[in-house]
Formats: structure tokens, C-alpha cells, sequence
């Protein structure tokens, strides 16, 4: 009889799974991916049936058999497991939450879906906790709907405080010894709003309450179970019923069916599908922080960011005040939003104008220096594109770009130096997007045009003054879309003069107080550049 094999070896960048270590992944072609980690075998696999260990079946959630759907004190519809036509769907369940942040709000495409798995990432002490933990104040502190009378007269007493009314005493201490009924009886008390579990594996509970009392007030439905044991977390999310739950982080979550090391590619899969069961069956929202690794990816197999419905990365300097939220995957909304936050010592504050906050410290009478617009969704943001020319020694001279992708920023170079016959193969370029901000739309090219031509020839670009435009290879500014939307935004923030595509000017034209310069190829912007009053 063969034996068993007792380890397998899995891909730490898509979870693919071999008998044999590989030197590439045949999967994702990343090299000297593979990792060598212990089988998972249940005792029933022993037995000679399937292996059943971390699978969890609808009855495991108090879900009835029959149709899927939650039982008695459920959080939420859950899923049904029944064929049914589109047309009889109903989704009025499906309403969004707000998480009382509105920028977050605006990252997740309108707020909350009920059921959703959530997976926020970024680098250490960015902020992850403290972002999760106001959305959990501001749900907690949020005033419960009001019930009809029948309702009312309907929930006066629950069948558990009944059976807990005639409980003897002796009765009611063991009852208590359950640590998931501990966290309810303390959420029977005084609730006013949702309930959230916040299961922290990295912290106490002391080391979250000092945090906590930084931020303000919370409610009485916020919950804080300290724990890493799968099983006893998937306990107190059935019996708790919450409607929110927090689990910081992934990778400090292990499953007894798993016999590798929490934050392993096998835990971090398995403790993921779990919980992605769990928030379909109960209808329950799960928001899981991730770590990063240093290429800036979420920590585990790809497989994590596949399972999940949503996922957010919470980016900037952790030296700095700034903070950006945006979403690389959304199943319910759009991934081009950003949502700016800044760090103080109360924690994260909203910056509803982000153009404001990226130009302030901006330098005045300095060349090299040009206020672009770009669009992220449906919000245009005012940002500094910074450009340095210097001569150099080196055969090869530098090109870099902090922002802003360095290929782009290579090919406008190479327009520039054959369209308009700028030497600029013997200067280093040095391009700097301000504000830590990394943009990618190409309504940013003409800004860098400018940026490196007033570095180049030592002009002064006028403060009051904003570009955007795409650039061609022939030298050619095509347009862009929104034009009167970014124009409004440069009127709004005081700007008097606008250089844009001459195609966009007709859609512009009728928006008053601001200059319209129209340009159609950078031959026609470098005349405007030294012809005018720059």
C-alpha cells in the first residue's frame, strides 16, 4: 500500500498547488515561488471518506436545509440555495450601508453591501486598525430604525430571555463560562446601534481600548473578542449573529484542519474560504485586514484577492499626514475612486477637497513646477507635477519618475527631444508627482510636457495657471474626457487660466471667469510658452 504523502508544495503568489517543487509556477510564471507545507488529513479522511475538515456546511450556520436561508435571530438573508429566475430575484436586502465616512463610502461605491468580504491592505502602522475602528464608532453610535408597534410588541421578549428568566442561578454561571456568550451578555445591555465583532489576533483588548479612547465615544453594540482559533471565532460569529464583522488580521488566523504555520499559504486559504462562507450564509459584512509584502502586494496566494468581493489599499507616507484609500478590485462598484484621509492624533479625518490639500505648500516664481488635473472617478484632483533637468556625465543619463510611470515619462522625453529638438539625451529628468499620489490617466502627459519644458528653458509658469492634455507620438494633444468638469474644479480653487486640448474647447467654452487656452501640438504650446507672459 502507498504511503501518504505528508507535505505538498504550494505557490506563495496564486496558491497553485504540486507534489513537487517547481522552479517556476505554471500558473502564474513567477519564479522560486514554491513553498513546502504539511497536509491537512481529518480523521474521517483516515476512515477512508472524504476529507471534511474546515468545510462549513449550512447546517454548521443554523441555515435551514431546505432553502438556505438564516433561522431564527439571523443577521441577514442568506444564500439560497434554490435555481430561481432573474426576474424574481429580489434585492431589496441588498441596500448599502454607510459607514458614516463618507470617503470610505465613495472607495466602496456608495457604502456597505450586506454579506460582502472586504479585504483592506497596506503597509504597517498605515492606519489599517484605525480606519476600521472608526468605521466601527460610527456604526455603533448610529441612532437604531424605528420600530412599528406590531414589531414592537413582537420583540418585547425574546424566546432567550425567556429560557434565561427561568434559569436557576447555578445554571446561569456555567452558561457564562462560554466566551461566546459572555461577548452576548454584554451586548444585551444598552444598544442603540449595529452590532459589530471586532476579533483582533494581534492586540489585547487593553491595547484596543487605549486605542479607542483616542477616537471618541463608542457604542455599546461594538464587541472585542481577542482570538486566533478559527473554530472559536466561527462560534462566535453564529452565535452572536453581528451584522459587522472585523477580523485584524488574516495572517494571524490559523484552522485546526490545517497543520502549517498561521499565515502560511494553505492557513491563509483555508481561514478565507471559511469566512467567505460564513458572510454569504449569514449575510453578515466581513472586513479582513491583510498584510503587505515588500513589493507592496497583499501577503498570501493571489487566490485571497480572487475569493473576496472587494479589495481596498490604504496607501502614503507613514512619516507623513496624508493617507490614500482606493479599491484594485470592487464587485459593486467602480475602481477608479480615491478616498484622501489625514492622520491626526484622534485619528483619520475626511479631506473632502483633495485639490486644496495636495497644492498647499506649493512653491511661487520657480520654473519646473505646473498644476495638472487628473480624474480619479468621478472627482478631479488638482496636483503639482514637479520636473528638473540638470546636465550629465554619465553615458547613460537618468530618468526618473516618483509618481508617475517612467516609461510614459520616456516616451514624452523622446517627443520633446524630436518635435521640438530639445537635447535632452544628455540631461538627466527627474519628474515628481507632489503629494505621494501615483496618477496614470494620460490627461497628465501635457502637465509633464510643461513641467520639463520650463525646467528646460528656465520659464517661469504662471501660479494661477492649469494644464491637462493627452499627448501623441506625432507631438499632438488629443483630448480628454470631462473637460468642463476639471475646468469648474480650476475655477472653483481660484485658477484664472487654462491650457487644454483645442478639441475640448467647445465643451468648455461656456464656463465663465477663467481663460481658455486652446492647444492642438507642442510646437503651437511652445510658442504660447514664449510668447506669453510666463
Amino acid at each position: 500500500m502507498a504511503k501518504a504523502k505528508a507535505t505538498v508544495f504550494f505557490c506563495q503568489n496564486c496558491g497553485y498547488e504540486s507534489a513537487k517543487w517547481m522552479g517556476q509556477c505554471p500558473a502564474c510564471r513567477e519564479w522560486n515561488t514554491f513553498v513546502e507545507e504539511p497536509t491537512a488529513v481529518s480523521s474521517s479522511a483516515k476512515n477512508g471518506s472524504k476529507p471534511t475538515a474546515g468545510v462549513v456546511r449550512w447546517g454548521s450556520l443554523g441555515l435551514d436545509a431546505k432553502d438556505g436561508s438564516a433561522g431564527p435571530g439571523k443577521a441577514g438573508k442568506g444564500r439560497n440555495k434554490k435555481a430561481l429566475p432573474l426576474k424574481d430575484i429580489d434585492v431589496s436586502d441588498a441596500d448599502r450601508m454607510s459607514t458614516g465616512i463618507a470617503e470610505m463610502d465613495r472607495v466602496l461605491g456608495g457604502g456597505i453591501v450586506q454579506g460582502s468580504l472586504i479585504l483592506v491592505g497596506g503597509d504597517p502602522g498605515i492606519g489599517k486598525s484605525t480606519l476600521l475602528l472608526q468605521v466601527c464608532r460610527n456604526l455603533t453610535n448610529r441612532e437604531p430604525a424605528k420600530q412599528k408597534p406590531a414589531e414592537q410588541k413582537a420583540t418585547a421578549q425574546k424566546p432567550a430571555e425567556q429560557k434565561a428568566a427561568k434559569q436557576k442561578p447555578a445554571e446561569q454561571k456555567a452558561a457564562a463560562q462560554n466566551p461566546a456568550e459572555e461577548l452576548q451578555q454584554g451586548a444585551d445591555g444598552k444598544q442603540g446601534g449595529i452590532k459589530v465583532l471586532y476579533v483582533s489576533g494581534e492586540e489585547s483588548q487593553q491595547q484596543i481600548k487605549l486605542r479607542a479612547n483616542r477616537m471618541g465615544a463608542f457604542g455599546d453594540s461594538l464587541l472585542l473578542l481577542c482570538e486566533t482559533n478559527l473554530g472559536e471565532v466561527q462560534e462566535a460569529i453564529v452565535s452572536l449573529q453581528p451584522q459587522i464583522v472585523i477580523i485584524d488580521s488574516i495572517q494571524t488566523m490559523y484552522s485546526e484542519a490545517v497543520s502549517s504555520a498561521p499565515g502560511s499559504v494553505s492557513q491563509v486559504r483555508e481561514t478565507t474560504g471559511v469566512l467567505l462562507q460564513l458572510a454569504k450564509g449569514l449575510g453578515v459584512t466581513i472586513f479582513i485586514v491583510g498584510h503587505v509584502t515588500k513589493e507592496g502586494a497583499v501577503a498570501g496566494p493571489r487566490v485571497l484577492e480572487h475569493m473576496v468581493d472587494t479589495v481596498l489599499y490604504f496607501e502614503g507616507d507613514r512619516h507623513a499626514s496624508y493617507r490614500i484609500l482606493h479599491a484594485v478590485k470592487n464587485r459593486f462598484g467602480s475602481t477608479d475612486e480615491i478616498g484622501v484621509f489625514e492622520m491626526k492624533q484622534d485619528g483619520l479625518r475626511e479631506v473632502p477637497n483633495p485639490s486644496e490639500f495636495m497644492l498647499d505648500g506649493k512653491p511661487e516664481g520657480t520654473s519646473g513646477s505646473v498644476v495638472a488635473c487628473s480624474l480619479e472617478g468621478t472627482r478631479p484632483i488638482l496636483i503639482e507635477i514637479q520636473a528638473l533637468t540638470a546636465s550629465s556625465n554619465l553615458a547613460y543619463p537618468r530618468r526618473t519618475a516618483d509618481g508617475a510611470d517612467v516609461n510614459r515619462v520616456n516616451l514624452l522625453l523622446a517627443v520633446l527631444e524630436r518635435r521640438l529638438g530639445m537635447r535632452l539625451s544628455q540631461m538627466d529628468v527627474y519628474v515628481n508627482i507632489a503629494g505621494g499620489v501615483r496618477l496614470r490617466e494620460p490627461a497628465v502627459d501635457l502637465g509633464i510636457i510643461i513641467a520639463v519644458i520650463s525646467s528646460f528653458k528656465d520659464i517661469v509658469i504662471d501660479d494661477k495657471t492649469l494644464v491637462f492634455g493627452e499627448v501623441g507620438l506625432s507631438g499632438e494633444i488629443r483630448s480628454v474626457s470631462q473637460a468642463p468638469l476639471r475646468v469648474r474644479e480650476a475655477v472653483k480653487l481660484g485658477f484664472e487660466k487654462v491650457i487644454l486640448p483645442k478639441a475640448c474647447m467647445k465643451a468648455a467654452g461656456d464656463i465663465k471667469g477663467v481663460q481658455l487656452i486652446g492647444v492642438s501640438n507642442v510646437r503651437e504650446l511652445l510658442s504660447i510658452l514664449n510668447g506669453s507672459s510666463y
